[in-house]
Protein backbone atom coordinates (compact mmCIF):
# COMPACT_ATOMS: atom_id res chain seq x y z
CA UNK A 1 0.00 0.00 0.00
CA UNK A 2 1.40 3.40 -1.05
CA UNK A 3 0.40 6.47 1.00
CA UNK A 4 1.43 9.93 -0.22
CA UNK A 5 0.77 13.57 0.56
CA UNK A 6 0.19 16.36 -1.96
CA UNK A 7 0.13 20.12 -1.47
CA UNK A 8 -1.58 22.60 -3.78
CA UNK A 9 -3.46 25.90 -3.70
CA UNK A 10 -6.89 24.25 -3.89
CA UNK A 11 -8.41 20.91 -3.00
CA UNK A 12 -9.27 20.28 -6.64
CA UNK A 13 -5.65 20.77 -7.72
CA UNK A 14 -4.42 18.44 -4.97
CA UNK A 15 -6.90 15.74 -6.04
CA UNK A 16 -5.75 16.08 -9.65
CA UNK A 17 -2.14 15.68 -8.55
CA UNK A 18 -3.03 12.52 -6.64
CA UNK A 19 -5.03 11.06 -9.53
CA UNK A 20 -2.29 11.82 -12.06
CA UNK A 21 0.40 10.34 -9.83
CA UNK A 22 -1.40 7.32 -8.32
CA UNK A 23 -4.10 6.76 -10.92
CA UNK A 24 -7.91 6.98 -10.89
CA UNK A 25 -8.20 4.28 -8.18
CA UNK A 26 -6.47 6.42 -5.55
CA UNK A 27 -8.38 6.89 -2.28
CA UNK A 28 -8.46 10.27 -0.53
CA UNK A 29 -7.74 9.70 3.18
CA UNK A 30 -7.61 13.23 4.52
CA UNK A 31 -7.74 16.87 3.41
CA UNK A 32 -6.61 19.74 5.59
CA UNK A 33 -5.89 23.43 5.11
CA UNK A 34 -2.44 24.83 5.90
CA UNK A 35 -2.41 28.47 6.93
CA UNK A 36 0.77 30.44 6.13
CA UNK A 37 2.92 31.65 9.01
CA UNK A 38 5.36 34.48 9.57
CA UNK A 39 5.00 38.21 9.18
CA UNK A 40 4.26 37.82 5.46
CA UNK A 41 1.26 35.54 6.08
CA UNK A 42 -1.16 38.31 5.07
CA UNK A 43 0.29 38.20 1.57
CA UNK A 44 0.29 34.42 1.23
CA UNK A 45 -2.60 32.14 0.32
CA UNK A 46 -3.92 29.27 2.41
CA UNK A 47 -2.89 25.95 0.92
CA UNK A 48 -4.34 22.45 0.96
CA UNK A 49 -2.59 19.22 1.99
CA UNK A 50 -4.21 16.01 0.75
CA UNK A 51 -3.31 12.49 1.85
CA UNK A 52 -4.07 9.77 -0.71
CA UNK A 53 -3.42 6.04 -0.92
CA UNK A 54 -3.46 3.21 -3.43
CA UNK A 55 -2.74 -0.50 -3.44
CA UNK A 56 0.77 -1.36 -4.70
CA UNK A 57 -0.58 -3.42 -7.62
CA UNK A 58 -2.92 -0.63 -8.72
CA UNK A 59 -0.09 1.90 -8.43
CA UNK A 60 2.14 -0.16 -10.75
CA UNK A 61 -0.69 -0.56 -13.22
CA UNK A 62 -1.36 3.19 -13.17
CA UNK A 63 2.33 3.88 -13.79
CA UNK A 64 2.37 1.74 -16.93
CA UNK A 65 -0.79 3.29 -18.35
CA UNK A 66 -0.16 6.92 -17.36
CA UNK A 67 0.37 9.37 -20.27
CA UNK A 68 3.87 10.64 -20.91
CA UNK A 69 2.80 14.26 -20.91
CA UNK A 70 3.61 16.40 -17.87
CA UNK A 71 0.76 17.03 -15.41
CA UNK A 72 -1.42 20.03 -16.16
CA UNK A 73 -1.56 20.98 -12.47
CA UNK A 74 1.73 21.75 -10.73
CA UNK A 75 2.65 21.96 -7.08
CA UNK A 76 5.82 23.44 -5.66
CA UNK A 77 5.82 20.72 -2.98
CA UNK A 78 7.03 17.19 -3.66
CA UNK A 79 4.89 14.24 -2.64
CA UNK A 80 5.93 12.57 0.58
CA UNK A 81 5.71 8.87 1.35
CA UNK A 82 3.87 8.76 4.67
CA UNK A 83 5.77 5.73 5.83
CA UNK A 84 9.09 7.52 5.30
CA UNK A 85 7.78 10.69 6.91
CA UNK A 86 6.63 8.87 10.06
CA UNK A 87 10.12 7.43 10.57
CA UNK A 88 11.57 10.94 10.81
CA UNK A 89 10.84 14.07 12.83
CA UNK A 90 7.42 15.61 12.32
CA UNK A 91 7.52 19.27 11.29
CA UNK A 92 4.41 20.28 13.19
CA UNK A 93 4.05 18.20 16.33
CA UNK A 94 1.44 19.10 18.95
CA UNK A 95 3.16 20.44 22.06
CA UNK A 96 0.62 18.83 24.30
CA UNK A 97 1.48 15.20 23.78
CA UNK A 98 4.69 15.06 21.76
CA UNK A 99 5.54 12.74 18.92
CA UNK A 100 6.34 9.42 20.52
CA UNK A 101 4.24 6.31 20.00
CA UNK A 102 4.93 3.69 22.64
CA UNK A 103 7.32 6.08 24.39
CA UNK A 104 6.67 6.39 28.12
CA UNK A 105 8.88 8.99 29.79
CA UNK A 106 10.09 8.14 33.28
CA UNK A 107 8.72 10.40 35.98
CA UNK A 108 12.22 10.58 37.44
CA UNK A 109 13.96 11.24 34.09
CA UNK A 110 16.49 13.97 33.49
CA UNK A 111 13.88 15.91 31.54
CA UNK A 112 11.59 15.96 34.57
CA UNK A 113 14.38 17.23 36.80
CA UNK A 114 15.27 19.94 34.28
CA UNK A 115 11.65 20.99 34.14
CA UNK A 116 11.60 21.36 37.92
CA UNK A 117 14.85 23.31 37.96
CA UNK A 118 13.43 25.69 35.38
CA UNK A 119 10.60 26.47 37.85
CA UNK A 120 7.99 24.72 35.76
CA UNK A 121 8.48 27.20 32.91
CA UNK A 122 6.51 30.37 33.48
CA UNK A 123 4.06 29.04 36.08
CA UNK A 124 5.69 30.87 39.00
CA UNK A 125 5.41 34.14 37.16
CA UNK A 126 1.80 33.37 36.31
CA UNK A 127 0.87 32.77 39.95
CA UNK A 128 2.69 35.90 41.05
CA UNK A 129 0.51 37.82 38.61
CA UNK A 130 -2.55 36.05 39.99
CA UNK A 131 -1.58 37.09 43.52
CA UNK A 132 -1.52 40.73 42.43
CA UNK A 133 -4.88 40.27 40.73
CA UNK A 134 -6.29 38.60 43.85
CA UNK A 135 -5.18 41.50 46.05
CA UNK A 136 -7.02 43.93 43.78
CA UNK A 137 -10.07 41.66 43.76
CA UNK A 138 -10.06 41.39 47.58
CA UNK A 139 -9.96 45.17 47.88
CA UNK A 140 -12.91 45.47 45.51
CA UNK A 141 -14.88 42.81 47.42
CA UNK A 142 -14.29 44.59 50.75
CA UNK A 143 -15.42 47.87 49.29
CA UNK A 144 -18.56 46.25 47.82
CA UNK A 145 -19.30 44.52 51.15
CA UNK A 146 -19.00 47.77 53.09
CA UNK A 147 -21.36 49.49 50.65
CA UNK A 148 -23.86 46.62 50.95
CA UNK A 149 -23.79 46.76 54.78
CA UNK A 150 -24.22 50.51 54.85
CA UNK A 151 -27.22 50.28 52.51
CA UNK A 152 -28.88 47.57 54.62
CA UNK A 153 -28.25 44.61 52.29
CA UNK A 154 -27.74 41.63 54.58
CA UNK A 155 -25.79 39.14 52.42
CA UNK A 156 -23.41 39.36 49.51
CA UNK A 157 -23.80 36.51 47.00
CA UNK A 158 -23.73 33.66 49.49
CA UNK A 159 -24.05 31.06 46.73
CA UNK A 160 -20.91 32.29 44.97
CA UNK A 161 -19.03 32.01 48.23
CA UNK A 162 -19.90 28.32 48.43
CA UNK A 163 -18.12 27.61 45.16
CA UNK A 164 -14.83 29.05 46.41
CA UNK A 165 -12.39 26.59 48.03
CA UNK A 166 -11.82 26.88 51.74
CA UNK A 167 -8.89 29.19 52.44
CA UNK A 168 -5.79 27.61 54.02
CA UNK A 169 -4.20 30.86 55.21
CA UNK A 170 -1.29 30.41 52.76
CA UNK A 171 -1.90 32.56 49.68
CA UNK A 172 0.45 30.56 47.46
CA UNK A 173 -1.21 27.26 48.42
CA UNK A 174 -4.66 28.78 47.91
CA UNK A 175 -3.69 29.98 44.44
CA UNK A 176 -2.30 26.56 43.48
CA UNK A 177 -5.55 24.92 44.59
CA UNK A 178 -7.54 27.51 42.62
CA UNK A 179 -5.41 26.90 39.52
CA UNK A 180 -5.99 23.14 39.75
CA UNK A 181 -9.73 23.67 40.19
CA UNK A 182 -9.77 26.05 37.21
CA UNK A 183 -8.28 23.13 35.25
CA UNK A 184 -11.27 21.08 36.50
CA UNK A 185 -9.37 19.01 39.06
CA UNK A 186 -11.85 18.30 41.85
CA UNK A 187 -11.39 20.30 45.07
CA UNK A 188 -10.95 17.07 47.04
CA UNK A 189 -8.10 15.87 44.83
CA UNK A 190 -6.49 19.32 44.70
CA UNK A 191 -6.44 19.48 48.51
CA UNK A 192 -5.23 15.88 48.71
CA UNK A 193 -2.19 16.83 46.63
CA UNK A 194 -1.49 19.88 48.81
CA UNK A 195 -1.94 17.91 52.03
CA UNK A 196 0.76 15.45 50.92
CA UNK A 197 3.37 18.20 50.55
CA UNK A 198 6.07 18.09 53.20
CA UNK A 199 6.75 21.84 53.04
CA UNK A 200 4.05 24.40 52.30
CA UNK A 201 4.59 27.34 54.66
CA UNK A 202 4.61 31.01 53.71
CA UNK A 203 8.41 31.16 53.81
CA UNK A 204 8.76 28.74 50.89
CA UNK A 205 9.25 30.30 47.42
CA UNK A 206 6.43 29.80 44.94
CA UNK A 207 8.58 27.72 42.60
CA UNK A 208 9.45 25.24 45.40
CA UNK A 209 5.78 24.59 46.15
CA UNK A 210 4.99 24.34 42.44
CA UNK A 211 7.83 21.86 41.90
CA UNK A 212 6.47 19.66 44.70
CA UNK A 213 2.91 19.83 43.36
CA UNK A 214 4.19 19.05 39.85
CA UNK A 215 5.99 15.93 41.10
CA UNK A 216 2.91 14.79 43.03
CA UNK A 217 0.68 15.08 39.95
CA UNK A 218 3.14 13.14 37.77
CA UNK A 219 3.31 10.36 40.37
CA UNK A 220 -0.48 10.24 40.79
CA UNK A 221 -1.01 9.89 37.02
CA UNK A 222 0.99 6.70 37.39
CA UNK A 223 2.68 4.42 34.89
CA UNK A 224 1.28 4.78 31.38
CA UNK A 225 0.34 1.53 29.66
CA UNK A 226 0.28 1.74 25.84
CA UNK A 227 -0.79 -1.08 23.53
CA UNK A 228 1.72 -3.89 23.06
CA UNK A 229 1.73 -7.23 21.30
CA UNK A 230 0.81 -10.20 23.44
CA UNK A 231 3.07 -12.97 24.65
CA UNK A 232 0.92 -15.44 22.76
CA UNK A 233 -0.70 -14.84 19.38
CA UNK A 234 -3.15 -13.38 18.78
CA UNK A 235 -3.91 -10.68 21.35
CA UNK A 236 -7.54 -9.55 21.05
CA UNK A 237 -8.02 -5.85 21.85
CA UNK A 238 -11.51 -4.39 22.38
CA UNK A 239 -12.42 -0.70 22.14
CA UNK A 240 -15.54 0.05 24.21
CA UNK A 241 -17.43 3.14 25.30
CA UNK A 242 -20.53 5.23 24.84
CA UNK A 243 -21.75 6.57 21.51
CA UNK A 244 -19.93 9.43 19.80
CA UNK A 245 -16.64 9.27 21.71
CA UNK A 246 -14.54 8.33 18.66
CA UNK A 247 -13.92 4.59 19.12
CA UNK A 248 -13.74 3.77 15.39
CA UNK A 249 -11.37 6.63 14.56
CA UNK A 250 -9.20 5.90 17.59
CA UNK A 251 -8.94 2.23 16.67
CA UNK A 252 -8.01 3.13 13.07
CA UNK A 253 -5.24 5.43 14.35
CA UNK A 254 -3.81 2.69 16.56
CA UNK A 255 -4.10 0.13 13.75
CA UNK A 256 -2.07 2.44 11.51
CA UNK A 257 0.59 2.97 14.16
CA UNK A 258 0.84 -0.72 15.00
CA UNK A 259 1.15 -1.64 11.31
CA UNK A 260 3.43 1.14 10.08
CA UNK A 261 5.54 1.92 13.16
CA UNK A 262 5.58 -1.26 15.23
CA UNK A 263 5.52 -3.61 12.18
CA UNK A 264 2.86 -5.81 13.75
CA UNK A 265 0.50 -8.02 11.81
CA UNK A 266 -3.01 -6.72 12.57
CA UNK A 267 -6.56 -7.76 11.74
CA UNK A 268 -9.57 -5.51 12.28
CA UNK A 269 -13.01 -6.64 13.47
CA UNK A 270 -16.24 -4.68 13.80
CA UNK A 271 -19.24 -5.63 15.90
CA UNK A 272 -20.79 -2.17 15.41
CA UNK A 273 -23.72 -3.47 13.39
CA UNK A 274 -25.85 -0.49 14.47
CA UNK A 275 -23.95 1.92 12.21
CA UNK A 276 -23.29 0.88 8.62
CA UNK A 277 -21.13 3.97 8.23
CA UNK A 278 -18.78 2.70 10.95
CA UNK A 279 -18.27 -0.60 9.11
CA UNK A 280 -17.63 1.17 5.80
CA UNK A 281 -15.20 3.55 7.48
CA UNK A 282 -13.27 0.66 9.02
CA UNK A 283 -13.22 -1.20 5.70
CA UNK A 284 -11.61 1.81 4.05
CA UNK A 285 -8.84 1.97 6.63
CA UNK A 286 -8.36 -1.81 6.49
CA UNK A 287 -7.94 -1.67 2.69
CA UNK A 288 -5.39 1.13 2.97
CA UNK A 289 -3.38 -0.84 5.53
CA UNK A 290 -3.78 -4.12 3.62
CA UNK A 291 -5.26 -5.58 6.79
CA UNK A 292 -8.08 -8.16 6.85
CA UNK A 293 -11.43 -6.93 8.14
CA UNK A 294 -14.29 -9.02 9.58
CA UNK A 295 -17.83 -8.10 10.63
CA UNK A 296 -19.00 -10.14 13.63
CA UNK A 297 -22.57 -10.44 14.89
CA UNK A 298 -22.54 -13.04 17.69
CA UNK A 299 -20.18 -14.41 20.36
CA UNK A 300 -19.97 -17.66 18.38
CA UNK A 301 -18.88 -15.80 15.24
CA UNK A 302 -16.31 -13.86 17.29
CA UNK A 303 -14.62 -17.07 18.48
CA UNK A 304 -14.64 -18.52 14.95
CA UNK A 305 -13.23 -15.36 13.38
CA UNK A 306 -10.42 -15.05 15.93
CA UNK A 307 -9.44 -18.65 15.20
CA UNK A 308 -9.04 -17.74 11.50
CA UNK A 309 -6.40 -15.15 12.40
CA UNK A 310 -4.58 -17.02 15.17
CA UNK A 311 -1.22 -16.33 13.51
CA UNK A 312 -1.68 -12.54 13.68
CA UNK A 313 -0.09 -10.37 16.38
CA UNK A 314 -3.17 -8.24 17.14
CA UNK A 315 -6.88 -8.38 16.47
CA UNK A 316 -8.45 -4.96 17.06
CA UNK A 317 -12.21 -5.03 17.72
CA UNK A 318 -14.45 -1.98 17.27
CA UNK A 319 -17.61 -2.32 19.38
CA UNK A 320 -20.90 -0.50 19.04
CA UNK A 321 -21.49 2.63 21.08
CA UNK A 322 -23.59 1.57 24.05
CA UNK A 323 -25.41 3.27 26.88
CA UNK A 324 -23.80 2.39 30.19
CA UNK A 325 -27.33 2.42 31.66
CA UNK A 326 -28.60 -0.42 29.45
CA UNK A 327 -28.23 -3.77 31.21
CA UNK A 328 -29.06 -5.68 28.02
CA UNK A 329 -26.36 -3.93 25.97
CA UNK A 330 -23.78 -4.39 28.72
CA UNK A 331 -24.54 -8.12 28.90
CA UNK A 332 -24.20 -8.45 25.10
CA UNK A 333 -20.79 -6.80 25.22
CA UNK A 334 -19.61 -8.99 28.09
CA UNK A 335 -20.64 -12.14 26.21
CA UNK A 336 -18.64 -11.03 23.16
CA UNK A 337 -15.51 -10.45 25.24
CA UNK A 338 -15.96 -13.66 27.24
CA UNK A 339 -16.22 -15.66 23.98
CA UNK A 340 -12.44 -15.29 23.42
CA UNK A 341 -11.23 -15.82 26.99
CA UNK A 342 -8.87 -18.58 25.85
CA UNK A 343 -6.83 -15.86 24.10
CA UNK A 344 -4.98 -12.95 25.67
CA UNK A 345 -7.36 -9.98 25.73
CA UNK A 346 -7.18 -6.28 26.55
CA UNK A 347 -9.92 -3.66 26.79
CA UNK A 348 -9.60 0.07 26.19
CA UNK A 349 -12.40 2.26 27.54
CA UNK A 350 -12.61 5.27 25.21
CA UNK A 351 -14.04 8.40 26.87
CA UNK A 352 -14.43 11.98 25.71
CA UNK A 353 -12.68 14.74 27.67
CA UNK A 354 -15.62 17.03 26.85
CA UNK A 355 -18.15 15.00 28.90
CA UNK A 356 -18.99 16.34 32.37
CA UNK A 357 -17.12 14.51 35.08
CA UNK A 358 -20.12 13.07 36.93
CA UNK A 359 -21.11 11.19 33.76
CA UNK A 360 -17.51 10.10 33.09
CA UNK A 361 -17.27 8.57 36.54
CA UNK A 362 -20.60 6.80 36.13
CA UNK A 363 -19.50 5.35 32.76
CA UNK A 364 -16.12 4.23 34.13
CA UNK A 365 -17.64 2.58 37.22
CA UNK A 366 -20.25 0.76 35.15
CA UNK A 367 -17.70 -0.74 32.76
CA UNK A 368 -15.42 -1.49 35.71
CA UNK A 369 -18.07 -3.89 37.03
CA UNK A 370 -17.77 -5.92 33.80
CA UNK A 371 -14.02 -6.10 33.12
CA UNK A 372 -10.64 -4.44 33.65
CA UNK A 373 -9.67 -1.75 31.17
CA UNK A 374 -7.17 0.97 30.30
CA UNK A 375 -8.31 4.55 29.63
CA UNK A 376 -8.11 6.49 26.36
CA UNK A 377 -9.19 10.15 26.41
CA UNK A 378 -10.40 11.67 23.12
CA UNK A 379 -11.26 15.18 21.88
CA UNK A 380 -8.65 17.00 23.95
CA UNK A 381 -8.62 19.67 21.24
CA UNK A 382 -12.21 20.53 22.18
CA UNK A 383 -11.64 21.40 25.84
CA UNK A 384 -9.34 23.46 28.03
CA UNK A 385 -10.02 21.51 31.23
CA UNK A 386 -7.86 18.40 31.53
CA UNK A 387 -8.63 17.82 35.20
CA UNK A 388 -10.95 14.92 34.38
CA UNK A 389 -7.89 12.88 33.38
CA UNK A 390 -6.41 13.14 36.87
CA UNK A 391 -9.80 12.83 38.56
CA UNK A 392 -10.76 9.63 36.72
CA UNK A 393 -7.34 8.08 37.28
CA UNK A 394 -7.55 8.70 41.05
CA UNK A 395 -11.21 7.73 41.41
CA UNK A 396 -11.02 4.48 39.41
CA UNK A 397 -7.37 3.45 39.74
CA UNK A 398 -7.40 2.38 36.07
CA UNK A 399 -4.22 2.83 34.00
CA UNK A 400 -3.99 5.66 31.46
CA UNK A 401 -2.89 4.89 27.90
CA UNK A 402 -3.54 7.31 25.04
CA UNK A 403 -5.00 10.71 24.23
CA UNK A 404 -6.30 11.98 20.89
CA UNK A 405 -6.80 15.54 19.71
CA UNK A 406 -8.32 15.49 16.20
CA UNK A 407 -9.79 13.44 13.36
CA UNK A 408 -6.65 12.94 11.24
CA UNK A 409 -5.66 9.31 10.71
CA UNK A 410 -3.03 8.10 11.52
CA UNK A 411 -2.04 11.34 13.27
CA UNK A 412 -3.61 13.18 16.22
CA UNK A 413 -2.92 10.44 18.76
CA UNK A 414 -0.15 9.86 21.29
CA UNK A 415 0.80 8.08 24.48
CA UNK A 416 -0.30 10.24 27.40
CA UNK A 417 2.65 12.18 28.87
CA UNK A 418 2.21 12.77 32.64
CA UNK A 419 4.75 15.60 32.67
CA UNK A 420 2.89 17.57 30.01
CA UNK A 421 -0.46 16.99 31.72
CA UNK A 422 0.99 18.17 35.05
CA UNK A 423 2.24 21.38 33.44
CA UNK A 424 -1.14 21.96 31.81
CA UNK A 425 -3.00 21.48 35.08
CA UNK A 426 -0.74 24.06 36.74
CA UNK A 427 -1.42 26.60 34.00
CA UNK A 428 1.79 26.11 32.02
CA UNK A 429 2.31 25.20 28.39
CA UNK A 430 -0.54 27.35 27.12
Amino acid sequence: MIIKKYKALTEKEAILLAKEDLGPDAIVMNVKKIKPGGIMRLFKKTRVELTAAIDDDMEEQAATTAPAAAPSVKSDEQTIDLRQERRGESAEEPFLFGKAFGENKDSYSEEAQNAIEEKINSIAKLLEQQMQTQKSAEASIKEAANQAISSGEATVKAEEKKTEPEQSGNKVVDLVIKQLMDSEVSEAHAKEIIDELTVKDDKQPIDNILANVYQKIVLKLGEIQPLTAGEKKPKVVFFVGNTGVGKTTTMAKLASLCTLDMKLKCAMFSIDTYRIAAIEQLKTYANILSAPMEVVYTPEEMAQSVEKFKNYDLILVDTAGRSHKSEEQKEDLKQIIDSVKEYETEVFLVVSATVKYADLLSIANTYGELFDYNLIFTKLDETNGLGSILNLKLDTGKPLSYVTWGQNVPDDIGVLDPQIIAKKLLGGGK
